[in-house]
């Protein structure tokens, strides 16, 4: 299935859906604050169940109590599709009420 990339004012009307996300070149990227290893850890199990629930991947990272992603859509050249918002806003929904860092 080919995905088309969005423009710059695509992605950043979308942007303005999701506080705490940002453009990071060609992906959109946001990482979070927990209070806990453990509680990032089990973060990064979630969003990557969701991941494979939705056949899409981040780049992920675990820090301490950090968890940064950086996605965007290997098929479409590495551009930022809107299958990249589709995985954020359910990552934001794993996350509700963390911080940003």
């Amino acid at each position: 299935m080919t995905v088309a990339p969005l423009s710059q004012k695509e992605i950043e009307d979308r942007l303005a859906e999701l506080p705490g996300w940002s453009s990071d070149g060609d992906r959109i990227a946001r990482s979070y604050r927990l209070g806990s290893h453990f509680a990032a850890t089990a973060l990064v199990v979630h969003i990557a169940q969701t991941q494979e629930e939705l056949g899409h991947h981040s780049d992920l990272t675990l820090g301490y109590n950090t968890v940064s992603l950086t996605i965007s859509t290997h098929s479409a050249g590495g551009a930022v599709t809107e299958k990249d918002f589709a995985l954020a806003r359910r990552v934001e929904a794993l996350a509700p009420g963390h911080g940003a860092s």
